[in-house]
């Protein structure tokens, strides 16, 4: 496990030492030597009553780090007079801000404005992938968090489920991402839930035709159809039998490539000539998978951070200072 950890580290320090060099592993060390401990802790506390956190936390990770940078503008809480991100249509479903203000609270009682939020979820969402099933890796910090959160950034930037994978490809690729990061971290889905609103189309009036998306295996369709005669139904993105909702491993690109992907944009990267084999690599391969989602995470944690003297370090995750 130690070496596979090492050896992650090393590829991502050759693959993306720019903004890494922004940032330090190992950042606490002097200033909040249990900080990393703590969150741990309290993550793998949440874990055993929820295991769902992980999916919660890695998209909240994603949603906050493609808006401006990773700087946690997405904790921020609207006021009577400005909307913030969590108030965005694609964060309606983001949720686990409560155990990010449970982490806050321990680490202020330690180590009063040495810890920044936009770190705590960073750290957060990487202890509950391990804790999952998912990748063991070492992400840098001393990021600080924003004085910025708009709704408008929200809803303009982050992407719709109906995207298609050449816009998936660009929205990657204006981040320096490319294309094994961008179909590593749709592997996230593994782990994720969809509300029936997101996908119930394809299963039953597929772009007006009034019959299944004829790209959908009939009998999921069916299921599908079953599970959102239910107000208030979701399913899970990972459809592999048995059915590993929580479990963060490679089945979900198994499953795609068997038509069984729940949003269009999860069928069509098993069918696009630009991703099809990616994902066939993935589906093969678990351990590539799990190597490749480390490195697009801590590249996706190094977008556009905040660090030295910018930003700040809020008290209070929900409020700026």
């Amino acid at each position: 496990m130690k070496i596979a950890k090492f050896s992650v580290l090393l590829l991502i320090l050759f693959i993306f030492p720019v903004a890494l060099a922004q940032l330090k592993f190992g950042f606490y060390k002097e200033s909040c030597p249990d900080a990393e401990t703590i969150v741990r802790n309290l993550v793998r506390q949440r874990f055993g009553s929820d295991p769902s956190i992980t999916a919660a936390l890695t998209r909240m990770h994603f949603h906050d780090c493609f808006v401006q940078g990773c700087d946690a503008s997405l904790l921020i809480d609207p006021t009577t007079s400005q909307s913030s991100e969590k108030t965005a249509g694609p964060n309606g479903s983001v949720r686990g801000f409560e155990l990010i203000d449970e982490i806050k609270t321990a680490l202020e009682a330690q180590c009063p404005s040495k810890v920044s939020c936009s770190d705590i979820v960073t750290l957060a969402t990487r202890d509950s992938v391990f804790l999952g099933g998912g990748p063991n890796y070492t992400v840098p910090t001393g990021r600080r968090d924003g004085f910025v959160s708009n709704s408008e950034d929200a809803n303009r930037i982050l992407p719709p489920p109906f995207i298609s994978v050449e816009g998936l490809l660009s929205f990657f690729g204006n981040k320096g991402m490319n294309v094994f990061d961008a179909v590593a971290l749709l592997g996230a889905h593994t782990v994720g839930v969809a509300s029936c609103g997101n996908f119930i189309d394809r299963a039953t009036n597929f772009q007006g035709t009034g019959l299944p998306d004829p790209s959908m295996d009939p009998f999921l369709a069916g299921r599908l159809r079953d599970t959102c005669a239910v107000p208030g139904g979701f399913a899970a993105l990972d459809q592999s039998m048995p059915v590993t909702p929580v479990s963060f491993d490679n089945l979900y690109f198994g499953q795609i490539r068997e038509r069984k992907g729940i949003l269009l944009i999860d069928q069509l990267i098993a069918t696009d000539p630009a991703t099809s084999g990616v994902v066939f690599q993935y589906a093969a391969n678990n351990e590539l998978f799990k190597r490749q989602f480390a490195i697009a995470m801590v590249k996706m944690g190094a977008l556009d951070v905040l660090t030295g003297t910018a930003g700040e370090i809020r008290t209070n995750c929900r409020a700026f200072n």
